[in-house]
This record gives C-alpha cells, sequence and structure tokens, in this order.
C-alpha cells in the first residue's frame, strides 16, 4: 500500500479542499492517527485515520454558502467582455426579506467565494456560491452525484426518437453523456435533470435533436429547492439545509 498526501486524503473523504488541507496542515490543525501533522506535501496511509482540531472545524462552520436567484446578463464567474458577475449582486439591498437564516450580511463573506455550478449568461436560475470547500467539491467535484434541474423552453420539433437520445444515448465533445431524466413540463418546456454540467451542455444536448433553446432555468440543486426566491435576489443556505 502506497502514502497519499495528506491533502488529497483530506479532499476525497469530503474534509475540506487540498488548498484548505495545505492551510490546515500548516496551522497545525490536522492529525494522523492523533498526532498532529505540520509538513506541507506530508503523506499517509489511505487506511490511517485523519481528524481535523476544533479550531477547523469553527473556521468551516464560519464559511458561508449564498444562494442567489441569477438573472439573464449576468455572468457566473469572473467579469468579461463588460459583463457583471454575478456575486456583484450580494449586498445588503439585494438581501432577500425572506431569509430565514439568522446570519447577518458582512463583506468578508465576499472573501474567496466561488461558483459551484455555472450558469451561462444567458440562463438564469439557483446559482450557488461558497467559501466552503467541501460544498465546492460536493457540487462540482468529479464524483458528484447531485442532480441539478432546469425547466428549458424550446422551440422546433420532438418525436419519441429525439426524446429518448435526450434521456440517453447522446454524445458531447467525442465523449459519452451520463444518463440524464427529459420529460415534457406543458407544451414548449421541456425537464431536465442532470448529473454533469459540460458547458452549455442543455443547449448542445438540444441542438444536436433539432431543438432551439429559447429559455432556460435552474430551479434546483439536489435537496435545495429556488422556490419563491425572488431574480436578482440572494439567501444564506441554512444549516437545516444540505444538497
Amino acid at each position: 500500500m502506497e502514502k497519499v498526501r495528506i491533502s488529497k486524503l483530506m479532499s476525497e473523504r469530503g474534509l475540506c479542499s487540498r488548498r484548505e488541507a495545505d492551510s490546515y496542515i500548516e496551522r497545525g490543525w490536522v492529525r494522523v492517527d492523533g498526532e498532529v501533522v505540520s509538513e506541507l506535501g506530508a503523506k499517509a496511509f489511505p487506511n490511517q485515520v485523519i481528524t481535523l482540531e476544533r479550531a477547523a472545524r469553527a473556521q468551516q462552520t464560519a464559511r458561508v454558502t449564498i444562494l442567489i436567484n441569477k438573472p439573464i446578463g449576468y455572468v457566473s464567474g469572473q467579469a468579461e467582455d463588460g459583463y457583471t458577475p454575478a456575486v456583484a449582486l450580494v449586498e445588503a439591498r439585494n438581501h432577500w426579506a425572506g431569509d430565514r437564516s439568522p446570519l447577518r450580511f458582512d463583506r468578508s463573506q465576499l472573501r474567496g467565494l466561488a461558483v459551484a455550478g455555472r450558469l451561462d449568461i444567458d440562463s438564469q436560475g439557483l446559482l450557488v456560491l461558497t467559501q466552503d470547500g467541501r460544498v465546492a467539491r460536493q457540487l462540482i467535484g468529479e464524483e458528484s452525484e447531485v442532480d441539478k434541474e432546469y425547466l428549458v423552453r424550446v422551440q422546433g420539433n420532438l418525436n419519441d426518437r429525439g426524446l429518448a437520445l435526450l434521456n440517453h444515448g447522446l454524445s458531447l465533445d467525442g465523449r459519452a453523456l451520463r444518463p440524464a431524466q427529459v420529460s415534457w413540463q406543458n407544451e414548449d418546456q421541456l425537464r431536465f435533470v442532470l448529473r454533469e454540467g459540460k458547458k452549455r451542455q442543455i443547449r448542445r444536448m438540444c441542438e444536436l435533436v433539432g431543438l432551439r433553446v429559447v429559455g432556460l432555468k435552474r430551479v434546483r440543486i439536489g435537496r435545495v429547492n429556488l422556490a419563491d426566491l425572488p431574480q436578482g435576489q440572494w439567501r444564506y443556505l441554512r444549516e437545516d439545509e444540505r444538497f
């Protein structure tokens, strides 16, 4: 059995991200089989017990995850081509009055806030920004099993064969897509449930079966729903909520 970098093991076990693991190791907040580890790049066997000190757990608890109802016209990540990033919406005046979280907005909550699952500029709906590497890995990691639900307004004709292909059988960028759940929501709107998120995936899937997407809205990620969060506003992920 070979030793593996402790930061990699911690990430794989969902304890934190690799970057966070390195930070915790530097501060002496990580133990392997009860012994403090403080050397960056240190390795351990995969069967060894890794624990976090209370200070690391307290820091994780203090990290926020924010849900935005992203409008069309905002980019998910960094500002580009003059377009505004969705994080610009995270300010006190856009905080939803119906938020039941006890947290109050502080500008320190913007530090290190990362997008966990992008929405393109022409799409709207539920967007997650988080300071917590565990949340990011759960939503966008290679092994993520968290599904995402979209309502997609389309134009064009779709026969039974095309619908079957949307569910399973299409490829993008030379790789077969994972099975999806696609069904009619009403006469011009499809409901997609996916467990992967390739760039502009739904639009490209629809093009392959002769459809044009004219509206796309993400309404759910795992067990967290967009629900009645108004467009352009945001709220905190509550302690009792899990993706």
